[in-house]
């Protein structure tokens, strides 16, 4: 039993402590179990069964009778992009799977790590050690602007045409400057930002009615320009691409059904993401 003598004898003190039976009597060199433990030797086989089952679930995962419900906090334009393609990968696996997808908040929210939310997805990276993350794609940034606005009809969209023009921002904490001004200062150059909008889709809006500039992921505006009349202009600043990333607390690194999502999420986000 791989199991020292002293630690034996500790074990079956305890055992006998807590049944008011000796169990085990010795008859000669050997042990011999008592009229009680004979009886209760299947009963305890039995137990001893299921506790191995709650402790060692079944590493097979039936999707088809998967029955779970997986809370997603993605950035909203990579919910639009990418969120119809996983429900439809889920729903052809696994049918009994819910996705819940909820929005971002302004502010950082520890719901990963309480275990509120399954997976998050956006452009920042977490800093804590518990939280699992993995870049899954990249988007470079483009200009978008109405159709027949100014900057439409010029050869080249320069730095400084960039800069000269007014803009709206997308912040979730009403920012009025990020990466996009530091870029311009670099150049000695600034720019003029009348508002902010608190997502893409709602900045996109404003540049449609507008001669405002906003600046968003190109893979936002994949969809969004023909639908809202809108056209994407290169933007003239060296800046990175925006990374995507997945995230998830190490609690899940062994939940199969966690892992089969988060591999069905990852298609689906850098399929929407395009060629990195």
């Amino acid at each position: 039993m791989h199991v020292t003598a002293p630690a034996m004898s500790r074990s079956l003190g305890r055992i006998r402590r807590t049944t008011g039976d000796q169990i085990l009597v010795r008859t000669g060199r050997t042990m011999t179990p008592t009229p009680y433990a004979i009886a209760v030797r299947e009963q305890v086989h039995e137990l001893l069964h299921q506790v191995q089952g709650v402790l060692a679930p079944s590493r097979e995962l039936d999707l088809t009778t998967l029955e779970r419900t997986f809370t997603l906090r993605w950035h909203d334009s990579l919910v639009a992009l990418s969120g119809p393609a996983l429900l439809s990968a889920v729903r052809e696996e696994a049918p009994g799977v819910r996705l819940r997808f909820v929005a971002e908040s302004s502010i950082g929210t520890p719901e990963l790590r309480r275990g509120e939310v399954d997976l998050e997805a956006n452009a920042d990276r977490p800093g804590a050690p518990d939280i699992r993350a993995e870049k899954v794609g990249e988007t470079r940034l483009v200009i978008v602007v109405r159709q027949g606005h100014p900057l439409t009809r010029v050869r080249t969209v320069t730095a400084k045409r960039y800069a000269d023009g007014e803009h709206v921002a997308v912040s979730r904490r009403g920012n009025f400057g990020n990466a996009l001004d530091d870029a311009l200062a670099r150049l000695g150059l600034s720019r003029r930002v009348v508002a902010t909008a608190p997502t893409e889709a709602a900045a996109m809006e404003f540049a449609r009615d507008s001669d405002l500039l906003a600046c968003v992921p190109e893979a936002t505006t994949r969809s969004a320009v023909a639908d809202l009349g809108l056209v994407a202009l290169p933007l003239p600043l060296e800046l990175p691409p925006a990374p995507i990333y997945l995230s998830w607390h190490q609690r899940y690194d062994t939940d199969h059904a966690h892992a089969w999502l988060r591999g069905l999420a990852r298609t689906a986000l850098a399929k929407g993401a395009g060629p990195t």
